[in-house]
């Protein structure tokens, strides 16, 4: 590489660096700000589905498998 040109290449570089940076930056970010969305748009989803009763609510869930462990314990 020509001498002449190291100190331009290198500014290159650094510019290329710190452009990839704030672009890792703002994508980190995005991402989590939708994993922050998708967590609350399920939480919804699943709260429509439990009023629409196609998911049993935790309460009847826990019972009933309280239920059948007693059962599995049971000796006939």
């Amino acid at each position: 590489m020509d001498p002449k040109h190291s100190g331009d290449m290198l500014k290159h570089l650094e510019k290329q660096t710190e452009l990839l940076t704030d672009a890792y930056r703002s994508m980190s970010h995005e991402l989590q700000r939708l994993q922050v969305e998708e967590e609350m748009l399920m939480h919804k989803y699943y709260k429509f589905m439990e009023a629409q009763g196609l998911i049993k609510k935790k309460q009847s869930n826990n019972m009933k498998t309280e239920e059948e462990t007693g059962k599995a314990g049971e000796v006939n």
